[in-house]
């Protein structure tokens, strides 16, 4: 690393793919592969810090752009995924879907240049490795914070590569996935301290004690805690529609895609795979007994259908698989009203009365509307010739049987504030619907599922996950995946589940450990900035 040491921006660089092992690449993340979060931001690190970098001319802007190369080269590793989304199912030229995805890595790889701004900021201004290096871990999650909160898209988060990590994770119902970021930023951050001991014998006892501290927090990917308590079943229809093809269900087609949904809603007992769905994956165990009707919940996914909100047909439907199941139903579906199309789910109890829907409030640019649709008008093809979404206002919850239901739609799942406030308005389990047909078979639908995972243990809470294609599963509050369908099939899951009522820590407070994380950032980088002026102001005095 020390022949690299004089071009830091390689080392960033280096970082970056580092960075992007402990995520899924191609398929679900072996979880062997979460070791090299522990390590990945060494190279960025010494490359800030390192004593020729800091005595080199436009120190602060050099940094910058160091993060900045790493920040723009990993967002292209991870999320390659962008290219197929706008070529394959947006219609956009190759060239222009490589456009749309280097300037997605563009803009958000700005957080990385920021990450490396004040690393240098605060070594320049406290004239030391040491204080830089503690700071590190709050710095990172600060910014992961204001990247949900600014640009909303907290994609990947590094919390999120140790989701298979019963001990770590266990801080996640308290400082949310922050505060797992920050331990593996910390133990990078020890790491380069070794490096820069002064003495052999130090960088031994501190490069011994990190290794020791990674195998330590590293085992919690072996432990394995003691099943949660399920008292329902859930019925997760998995209808595999084609998101290239147009869904209208004309004549007898209808009937044909009724009478298979009228048939899954009704099922007890469906073959399914024990934990994720690849190809090595057991058989789930058959736990059909215990399966009784009614059951716990019905739901359609998020999916490409015809079903419009004001169809006749539509609240037929709704009514005929209530009362046919004695089952509270939750359909994905194109609500309307005076106002145009949302993204909704309907709500139907087990009497067929549609108490309501619940209409996506985040919504995904240029998947679900265009912003400033005048500058941006060639994406029209991105939201499939249709009106703009409008944005839900409420995060409802729906109550039948004696137990109350959270709903969120696809892209919601990444927001960690915003799904705790249904744990806040009542709901006892999650049910999210989503269509990731339009990621192929990418990491992106991987990614999503675990970033869904980190849901459960923030708020204990069982989560339902309907997908239109895969990965539809059953998540326990310790974000472990119990039973799955098997992908790209048109099927459906009976998966057990249980409720919850109680409130972590993280789902009553929400973000405070990334608040309490920005504002320490403020303050270094105003105590930073503090003394540099002093010092400069020394330097100018000596020099007169």
């Amino acid at each position: 690393m020390r022949s690299l040491a004089r071009k830091p921006i390689l080392l960033g660089l280096l970082s970056a793919v580092l960075l992007d092992l402990p995520f899924p690449i191609a398929g679900p993340m072996p979880p062997w592969r979460a070791v090299f979060s522990w390590v990945a931001l060494v190279p960025l690190l010494y490359g800030l810090l390192v004593e020729c970098s800091v005595d080199a001319p436009r120190y602060l802007r050099r940094s910058a752009l160091v993060g900045y190369a790493c920040g723009l080269l990993w967002y292209i590793l991870n999320c390659y995924w962008i290219y197929d989304t706008m070529h394959l199912y947006g219609n956009v030229p190759p060239p222009g879907a490589v456009g749309i995805l280097v300037l997605y890595s563009m803009v958000l790889g700005l957080y990385f240049g920021l990450f490396g701004f004040l690393v240098a900021l605060s070594r320049k201004g406290f004239r030391t490795n040491t204080v830089p290096l503690l700071l590190a871990p709050f710095f990172w999650a600060a910014i992961e914070f204001a990247a949900s909160r600014i640009t909303s898209v907290p994609w990947d988060q590094l919390g999120y590569s140790q989701v298979d990590n019963f001990l770590l994770t266990r801080l996640a119902p308290f400082t949310g996935v922050y505060g797992i970021s920050s331990v593996l930023v910390g133990v990078n951050a020890l790491f380069v301290a070794a490096l820069f001991a002064r003495s052999l014998h130090i960088r031994i006892r501190i490069g011994v004690g990190a290794v020791l501290l990674v195998i330590l927090l590293q085992l919690g990917s072996f432990i394995t805690p003691k099943p949660a308590a399920t008292s329902a079943y859930a019925v997760l229809l998995q209808p595999n529609l084609d998101v290239a093809v147009s869904q209208v269900w004309v004549g007898p087609e209808w009937d044909e895609h009724l009478s298979w949904i009228m048939e899954q809603s009704q099922s007890n007992c469906t073959p399914s795979i024990a934990g994720m769905p690849t190809s090595q994956a057991p058989a789930a165990p058959s736990d059909c007994g215990q399966n009784t009707p009614p059951p716990g919940i019905v739901a359609w996914p998020e999916a490409p259908s015809p079903f419009r909100g004001d169809d006749p047909r539509f609240a037929s439907l709704l009514r005929s698989i209530a009362t046919t199941t004695h089952a509270p139903v939750v359909v994905g579906h194109i609500g309307r009203d005076e106002a145009g199309d949302y993204n909704s789910a309907a709500f139907a109890a087990p009497d067929g009365n549609i108490v309501g829907r619940y209409d996506k409030i985040h919504l995904v640019p240029f998947g679900e509307y265009i912003p400033y649709r005048d500058v941006f008008f060639f994406a029209k093809h991105l939201t499939q010739q249709i009106d703009d979404f409008h944005r839900g206002k409420y995060r409802k919850v729906f109550s039948a049987g004696g137990h109350t239901f959270g709903i969120f739609i696809c892209y919601e799942s990444i927001f960690a504030d915003e799904i705790r406030q249904f744990a806040v308005n009542g709901a006892e389990v999650f049910v999210n619907i989503s269509d990731d047909g339009w990621y192929g078979d990418t990491s992106a639908p991987w990614q999503h599922l675990n970033m869904a995972r980190m849901r459960a243990i923030e708020n204990r809470r069982w989560i339902l996950r309907d997908t239109n294609n895969g990965v539809t599963t059953s998540i326990d509050p310790y974000g472990r995946v119990t039973v799955s369908a098997p992908r790209h099939v048109i099927t459906s899951l009976v998966a057990r589940y249980g409720y919850n009522d109680d409130l972590t820590f993280y789902t009553r407070y929400g973000d405070l450990f990334a608040i309490l994380c920005g504002i320490i950032t403020l303050a270094a980088v105003a105590k930073a900035v503090r003394l540099s002026l002093r010092v400069n102001l020394r330097i100018k005095r000596q020099v007169s």
